[in-house]
């Protein structure tokens, strides 16, 4: 695992966003990236979507999801109608490369469905070329949150996840890749912001390991991308 600081939100972004077009680039195959929602892959899918559909192969690019809220696709909380108006409807991207989770249907049903086209694409365990992965102020990830039934999952690929945070204004189930789900990952990348995540962000990285979801990732090429705001508090040189 390694630490790359940034001094701001964009310059985050704009690595970030290099970094999935170097890798695709460098990709012969199809590249099927995993996504994650909230603000600060939003700002780096706006980047992506301003550079324009010729400054990535965005014809071999899949798009899949880490977690969706159950909700219709034109919610605006929904994770998949962000990233559709952030990027697929700018770049105008193939329907055919997009793979949203059902987040309007029955949770047990989309958590199922969407399992079952994973492993038709990218095997068992599925292997994802790149995973984007958010934190939250608690250390969750994806719709991995703290004490929820899904952390203990060790055969399913996604699965419906019933949590209860302040984040998510009580009770509320999400549907969820698992933590098996993203282990075989070639590349995966952690993008953190935001002077909110600070004090959680120096326990996951320098703390005791188990305490939080975010803790339970790991993969060959690991790295966090965090700007100066959220490393405000780690005491080790990260670089």
């Amino acid at each position: 695992m390694s630490v790359e600081i940034h001094p701001t939100l964009e310059a985050l972004s704009t690595a970030a966003a290099d970094e999935l077009v170097a890798l695709a680039r460098a990709s012969d195959r199809p590249f099927h990236v995993a996504l994650s929602g909230g603000s600060t892959p939003k700002k780096m899918f706006e980047l992506l979507a301003a550079r324009g559909t010729s400054a990535a192969p965005w014809d071999r690019i899949h798009l899949w999801w880490g977690d969706e809220r159950c909700v219709p696709p034109d919610h605006p909380d929904s994770n998949y109608g962000m990233t559709k108006r952030a990027l697929i409807d700018p770049l105008g991207l193939a329907a055919a490369n997009v793979h949203r989770i059902h987040g309007e249907a029955p949770p047990d049903q989309a958590a199922s469905a969407y399992e079952q086209e994973l492993v038709a694409a990218l095997g068992t365990p599925p292997v994802f070329d790149l995973v984007l992965l958010g934190m939250g102020p608690d250390g969750h990830t994806a719709s991995l949150f703290p004490n929820s039934p899904a952390l203990g999952e060790t055969k399913r690929f996604v699965v419906a996840n019933p949590v209860d945070s302040p984040l998510t204004k009580g009770k509320a189930t999400r549907i969820t890749l698992t933590v098996p789900a993203f282990a075989k990952a070639r590349h995966t990348r952690f993008l953190a912001a935001g002077a909110d995540k600070a004090a959680t962000l120096v326990s996951v990285l320098e703390g005791p390991r188990g305490k939080f979801p975010s803790q339970l990732i790991s993969g060959a090429d690991l790295v966090w991308h965090v700007d100066r705001a959220a490393a405000a508090q780690l005491h080790k040189d990260h670089g």
